[in-house]
């Protein structure tokens, strides 16, 4: 025993949120900078150390008021780095009293002195809490022979009180009541007391668990002898009778309409006469059960608070305007007009990724209905929408039922995923069974094949989706709303990628708490270098690859915050995929931009004309279906017959070759809206006058140059303005529709309706670079050979029906 003051400043290392106990050997996770400065340094000096428990955790850099007054005077032996740390190897002396604490650098110095202990010894007291500690461990499951023996060589009351606190789970408080009581048969009492509880509390654990495994083992009892009556009751022929009650109870609790449920009520007569064996009897059990669990009539409460449904449709869409405006109108008359009111039947039509699945599930969540997709791609068989006769083994209802019995409502919203996609052959046109569903005048009474009763989907809230309305039969399509979904122009898919998209995908990758932001340049940079198209679902998988990336570093160590430059764009997207602004390098003779559009959103569509020294043989290659190739010749027509008026021999048509070719050569387009860029290549070519590249322009021509309206024109000059086209040439009639396209397009482009083709030469055409093509100069025919360069900055992905 000392009793000297220890005046050599010692290193500390204090312990939050909890302590250890003298007299062992044991690892010490080592978390502060200061901490495992001061465990080296021991080490370097022999190994001595002062260890202190904090009363308050958070206390980054203790000082003496902020620690217990008794330590424990230890010796660190090594360090060893772990996976979960590093941990120190300190044996455990005794304890101290802590007199002073200094927050030098790099590590916490202490001074202490020695203190005496009352300790005893009496083997009554320590043999009985041995033997609670033998109990502890048994009911634990952690029986270990070394640790009892190390118990028993405990020589003092106070030496195995200490052993023991090391050993069991004891809340902070009761460690420092321990850790600063220095009586030993004191803490041998105190430790004792909480051994008596943790067996009591083991105990009790052992016996629930025992009553549980006799409770499965009853469970398990009264299963088999369940079964067994139920084959004592087949035997005597009482289990049909009992079924049928059953069944009939549930029909009549199932809410069905007066002719259902007499319907219901025959067929449970029928059951009951047929034997409970019978194949029949299987068949007409499984149908009255379709019939219960129909949602006759369960309905969900509409929220009519339009505020609501609003800021609902805004939360999870930027945009779309249209569709939220519809979706409020039914609210509101839905608000007023009450059951009244048929359910709203609405096609959704654009671009894939333009978000028309994911707002009809926004238009379930706004106006708190259930909703049921049903996907229609593929779909050949007329009885995947009215079901299978009960004739056919393994028959069932179709999907428009089995979506009601899912969704248990008979008021869902149901999404019709992808109704232009939907097949015909010998086993009948779902399309035409369609016809009925979606028919407000009908609907109220569907009948199913399977059912052969009528259900009411007047109710239900229809919302199709399809990438474009020309494959969908004409009286089906007269049945629906058509709201268009064009797809996005730039600054809205900055907006969509910044407000969602970017969250989303740091979700998805696991860095969701990590503080990532891109600029503007950045997500500019990759919208136009690295995706072309209408929706986002491009973008959103380069967002994906950032995002990735980001996830590498924040695995590797990083904290964050991590600010996405343009700079830093190439560097993890790899080289620009799409080159951006005008299409073509220079103004170019014989060259047009012209504007096409199909399933997948608008694109820009150059148009080449090449001549050269003949007989007047036209030739049209580029995959061009038949009305397009009706459109280029009725261009040709048109610039021979104007020949004079344009300045040229009409004998130099018999003289030359025309060749029109509209790349990429292996996407077929069709379509009359490139007559006016056809004819303006033609005459390009032919009196040289080079055509402007910032100019596109789309239009049917007619043999008098007259331009006639178009379709699409909201997809053409969104395709238009993302290709860094300036002015865009329309027919005059489409010039209604410019105040439907979005501001930022009509603001960027200028917007130019014609009515004739020579409106069109007087903006889209220069002053000519040569002599216009002559037939009695065949030499400068060869020389005026176009070839233009089949560039246009998309990297071939251009599709089209030119409409």
């Amino acid at each position: 025993m000392h009793d000297h003051y220890e005046s050599k400043p010692i290193p500390v290392v204090p312990l939050r949120g909890g302590t250890v106990f003298p007299g062992i050997t044991t690892t010490v996770s080592i978390g502060r900078r200061a901490s495992l400065a001061a465990a080296q340094a021991a080490i370097e000096r022999g190994g001595d150390l002062l260890i202190v428990v904090q009363r308050e955790a958070e206390v980054e850099t203790p000082g003496t008021a902020d620690v217990f007054p008794i330590g424990l005077l230890a010796t660190a032996r090594d360090m060893l780095r772990t996976p979960v740390g590093i941990q120190m190897l300190v044996e455990l002396h005794r304890r101290v009293r802590v007199i002073d604490i200094e927050s030098t650098e790099p590590f916490l110095i202490g001074r202490y002195e020695e203190l005496a202990e009352e300790d005893a010894v009496d083997e009554a007291l320590k043999l009985e809490a041995i033997a609670y500690l033998e109990q502890y461990v048994e009911l634990a499951g952690e029986t270990n022979q070394q640790i009892m023996m190390m118990t028993r060589s405990s020589k003092t009351l106070g030496e195995l009180a200490d052993y023991i606190s090391g050993l069991i789970s004891l809340p902070f408080e009761t460690e420092i009541e321990l850790l600063t009581d220095l009586n030993g048969r004191s803490r041998l009492e105190t430790v004792l007391e909480r051994l008596r509880q943790e067996v009591r509390i083991a105990d009790i654990r052992s016996k629930i668990q025992s009553d549980a495994r006799d409770g499965a083992e009853k469970a398990q009892r009264d299963y088999m002898l369940r079964e067994q009556m139920k084959a004592i009751r087949k035997e005597l022929g009482d289990e049909g009778e009992e079924g049928s009650e059953d069944l009939r109870d549930k029909i009549e609790n199932a809410g069905m309409p007066s002719k259902v449920l007499e319907r219901a009520l025959s067929e449970l007569r029928r059951l009951e006469y047929q034997g409970q064996q019978s194949a029949e009897a299987s068949v007409i059990r499984t149908y009255l059960e379709w019939l219960i669990e129909l949602p006759w009539n369960n309905e969900t409460e509409d929220n009519f608070d339009i505020a609501h449904v609003r800021e609902v449709l805004d939360s999870d869409h930027y945009g779309l305007e249209d569709v939220k405006e519809r979706i409020v109108e039914y609210v509101a008359v839905r608000k007023l007009a009450g059951k009244d009111m048929k359910g709203a039947i609405i096609n959704l039509n654009g671009p894939p990724g333009v978000g028309k699945t994911s707002i009809a599930t926004s238009v379930a969540k706004a106006i708190g209905r259930e909703m049921v997709r049903i996907s229609l791609g593929g779909v050949h068989d007329e009885a995947e929408i009215r079901g299978h006769r009960r004739t056919y083994i393994g028959a069932i209802p179709g999907r428009i039922i089995r979506a009601l019995r899912d969704a248990k409502t008979r008021n869902p919203v149901i999404v019709l995923d992808e109704i232009d996609k939907v097949g015909t052959d010998w086993r009948g046109d779902p399309s035409s069974a369609l016809l009925e569903v979606l028919d407000p005048e009908q609907n109220h009474s569907f009948t199913d094949h399977y059912l052969e009763v009528p259900f009411d989907l007047s109710q239900v809230i229809f919302i199709t989706t399809s990438n474009q309305l020309g494959t969908i039969p004409a009286p089906l399509l007269d049945r629906m709303e058509t709201i268009s979904m064009p797809g996005y122009i730039e600054d809205e898919k900055l907006a969509i990628a910044r407000q969602y998209l970017l969250k989303k995908q740091q979700v998805a990758n696991g860095i969701a708490d990590v503080d990532v932001t891109m600029d503007d340049e950045a997500l500019r940079g990759i919208i136009r270098y690295y995706t072309m198209e209408a929706g986002v679902r491009q973008l959103e998988r380069n967002l994906g690859k950032v995002a990735r990336k980001l996830a590498v570093r924040v695995a590797s160590g990083e904290a964050g915050p991590f600010n996405v430059t343009e700079a830093d764009i190439e560097e993890i997207m790899g080289p620009k995929k799409f080159t951006y602004g005008v299409i073509e390098e220079r103004d170019e003779v014989g060259l047009v931009t012209g504007l096409a559009v199909n399933s997948y959103g608008g694109n820009t569509l150059p148009i080449e004309v090449s001549l050269s020294e003949g007989n007047g043989r036209i030739t049209l290659t580029g995959s061009l279906g038949d009305v397009m190739r009706e459109s280029a010749q009725a261009a040709l027509t048109y610039a021979r017959a104007n020949a004079r008026a344009l300045g040229l021999e009409p004998s130099l048509f018999d003289k030359i070759n025309i060749h029109i070719h509209v790349p990429d050569g292996a996407t077929p387009k069709d379509g009359p809206s490139a007559g006016i860029a056809m004819a303006t290549a033609v005459i390009s070519a032919l009196t040289q006058r080079p055509v402007r590249r910032d100019v596109a322009m789309t239009g049917e021509v007619t043999l008098r140059g007259k331009v006639l309206p178009i379709g699409g024109l909201k997809s053409k000059t969104i395709a238009a303005h993302r290709a860094g086209i300036k002015t865009v040439l329309l027919p005059k009639d489409n010039a209604k529709d410019i105040p439907e396209l979005p501001e930022r397009v009509r603001q960027d482009l200028e917007l130019i309706p014609v009515g004739h083709l020579d409106e069109v030469m007087a903006v889209a055409l220069l002053e000519p670079v040569g002599p216009p093509m002559k037939a009695s100069e065949p030499e400068d025919a060869r020389e005026t050979a176009i070839v233009p360069p089949a560039t246009n900055g998309n990297n071939g992905e251009r599709i089209g029906q030119v409409n």
